[in-house]
């Protein structure tokens, strides 16, 4: 396994984003990872487990990887009041990546991966000017519509109240994690524009999203998800979604609950995402070839 990740925060426009940074010699690709909703990059490094760790499993596959704490988490926390437009939102995740990268050598591009609330973050980056210059994306634990036991917990949650449930929602079933990684990697809170976010998001912005991607996706749902709607006729629609992009692969992954990249089974799902950066690598090749 490649060295810890480093802590990194870099000035963009005046406000410090921060992250994480692990880097590959001669990479492949640079993946640039979004963590989701009251969370933050450790998501993806995962707290005690170097093993389980996107970031690390990346670098020691060849693979530079930026995890980036989303626009209005981490260092940026205090500047949320300045990120209630979207586009700034995504102006300033592409530049916090280009500032961690500075001049290093980015291989075959930039590839996205997000989870949860940070597939939004991660669609709107991929249908901006910059978008079509993409690899690709990896999704996982969204959808375009939510259980109905699940929405019914949610509903209830505020900023400042947790709802019973939300735990058996997001950690369970708990043999699929290791017991010292729940709640290991929360954030101090949520910005405001998250409520916002989620708000709109099944409803309207995935799918108004979705249907202006034109570089290949993968979705991955997980075996045990509970939140979204994963059944074959929901995946389907999602697939569907997709109208513009070139190729769209529905994974399943086994062993998973919601958090997948916190799961035993972390590693082998992201190996499958490296072997999927590796496909969106060889086709950018043959179609520039051809």
């Amino acid at each position: 396994m490649s060295q810890a990740p480093t802590r990194r925060v870099v000035p963009v426009d005046g406000i410090p984003m921060s992250g994480l940074f692990a880097e590959a010699p001669d990479p492949r690709a640079v993946i640039v990872a979004f963590h989701g909703g009251a969370s933050s990059a450790a998501y993806f490094d995962c707290p005690g487990h170097p093993e389980l760790s996107l970031l690390r499993g990346a670098a020691a596959a060849g693979f530079s990887t930026v995890a980036l704490d989303r626009p209005g988490y981490g260092a940026s926390a205090p500047y949320s009041d300045q990120m209630w437009e979207p586009e700034r939102r995504v102006e300033l995740a592409y530049a916090a990546a280009d500032a961690m990268l500075g001049k290093r050598d980015r291989g075959a591009g930039l590839f996205i991966m997000a989870h949860s609330n940070g597939c939004e973050l991660a669609l709107r980056m991929a249908v901006a000017e910059r978008g079509g210059d993409l690899l690709g994306l990896e999704l996982a634990g969204t959808g375009l519509r939510q259980y109905p036991a699940a929405a019914a917990i949610l509903k209830q949650a505020t900023p400042t109240y947790r709802p019973a449930g939300i735990r058996e929602l997001i950690w369970a079933p708990e043999e699929l994690y290791p017991a010292d990684v729940v709640n290991a990697v929360g954030s101090a809170g949520a910005p405001p524009q998250e409520a916002q976010v989620s708000a709109n998001w099944a409803g309207r912005d995935f799918p108004a999203l979705a249907g202006q991607v034109t570089v290949p996706v993968r979705f991955t749902a997980a075996e045990h998800e509970r939140v979204w709607d994963s059944t074959p006729e929901a995946l389907a629609d999602i697939a569907a979604a997709f109208a513009k992009a070139p190729s769209v692969d529905i994974h399943h992954q086994k062993g998973s609950g919601h958090n997948l990249s916190l799961g035993i089974a972390a590693a082998q799902y992201h190996s499958s995402v490296l072997s999927f950066v590796d496909q969106c690598i060889t086709t950018d090749v043959d179609q520039e070839a051809g």
